[in-house]
C-alpha cells in the first residue's frame, strides 16, 4: 500500500463514491477537513493497487480512527502501513473490521464496544413518513442541558462508553451538532420526544447517527417519525439515499418501518485507550 497525495485524490475520490455506503465516514471527513489536515478527523490515506487499478483505501484519522474500504486487500497490508501509529477504533463493513482487529493484534485489547450490527440503505422517493406528534426543529430549540443528558445517555447506553466520558461526550458533541447544523428534535408542546442526526453528509447521501428517545418515550414510535421528517428535508435539499447500522431489533424495526432494508453489517470496535501498532 502508499500513501495517498493530493494527486491521488481524484481517484480515490472516485473508488470511494462507487462504494458511499460504505465509505461515508472517510468522505465526509476528506471534504470537511482535508488531506493529512490538523483536526482529529482529518484522514491520512493509503491506496491498494493491483495491475493499475485501486482495489481498496485505507483512511486513518488523526485521532486514530481506522476507517476500511478494503474489499479485496489483504490485511497484513494495513499492518505495514499503520506500523507507529495509534489506533482507537476501527468501523466499517464487517468482515474488514474483523480482519483488521486480528492482523494489527487487536483482540485483546480494551474495549468498550465490539459490536456487529446490520446495515440499512433507503431510497428517499420510498422514504414512508408515519403520523404521529410532534414537529421537527433544531437541536437548540430544546433546552440545552436536556439535550447534552441524552446524547450522554446515548453513548453511555448504545456505544458502551463509561458514565464520566459519555458525560463530557455529551456536551462536546452538543456543540459540534449546533455548530454543524446536523441534528435535529422532534418537539410536542414544548417537550422533546426523540433526536436524530447525520453524522455523514454528502450531495446525495447521509448517514444517521444519534437517534435517540429516552427510556421513559419509548415504544410509541417517536424515534421513527423524527428520523423519516428529516429525511424528508434531506429530500429537499437533493439527497436521494440514506445509510445506517442499527444498534437493537427495536430500532431495526423502527427502520424498516420508514422503508429501510439491510444491505450489509457493519461493525464498531470502540477500544478504551489507543493501540500503538508495532513494526
Amino acid at each position: 500500500m502508499r500513501r495517498v497525495t493530493l494527486a491521488d485524490l481524484p481517484a480515490v475520490t472516485a473508488f470511494l463514491s462507487a462504494r458511499a455506503q460504505l465509505a461515508m465516514f472517510p468522505l465526509s471527513n476528506l471534504a470537511r477537513f482535508g488531506l493529512d489536515g490538523a483536526d482529529d478527523f482529518a484522514p491520512s490515506m493509503w491506496v491498494d493497487e493491483q495491475k493499475g487499478r485501486i482495489c481498496g483505501v485505507l483512511t486513518i484519522t488523526r485521532g486514530g480512527a481506522v476507517l476500511p474500504v478494503l474489499p479485496e486487500t489483504d490485511p497484513q497490508k494495513v499492518r505495514a502501513a499503520l506500523a507507529g501509529r495509534e489506533v482507537a477504533n476501527i468501523v466499517g463493513p464487517a468482515p474488514q473490521v474483523r480482519g483488521l482487529v486480528d492482523a494489527l493484534g487487536l483482540r485483546h485489547a480494551l474495549i468498550d464496544l465490539d459490536r456487529t450490527e446490520p446495515q440499512f440503505l433507503l431510497n428517499l422517493d420510498r422514504l414512508i413518513i408515519p403520523e404521529g406528534p410532534g414537529e421537527l426543529c433544531s437541536l437548540q430549540t430544546a433546552e440545552p442541558e436536556t439535550m447534552i443528558r441524552w446524547r450522554g445517555d446515548y453513548t453511555a447506553e448504545i456505544l458502551g462508553m463509561d458514565p464520566a466520558r459519555a458525560a463530557e461526550d455529551g456536551r462536546r458533541a452538543y456543540h459540534s451538532y449546533v455548530l454543524a447544523d446536523s441534528h435535529r428534535v422532534l418537539m410536542a408542546a414544548g417537550q422533546p420526544l426523540a433526536t436524530t442526526g447525520f453524522n455523514a453528509v454528502l450531495p446525495e447521501i447521509v448517514q444517521i447517527g444519534g437517534v435517540y428517545t429516552p427510556p421513559a418515550l419509548r415504544g410509541q414510535g417517536h424515534a421513527r417519525r423524527a428520523l423519516a421528517l428529516h429525511l424528508a428535508e434531506a429530500r429537499g435539499n437533493g439527497v436521494t439515499r440514506a445509510v445506517l447500522s442499527s444498534a437493537s431489533p427495536a430500532a431495526s424495526r423502527a427502520y424498516r418501518a420508514i422503508g429501510f432494508e439491510q444491505v450489509g453489517e457493519w461493525t464498531l470496535f470502540l477500544m478504551s485507550r489507543k493501540v500503538r501498532i508495532g513494526d
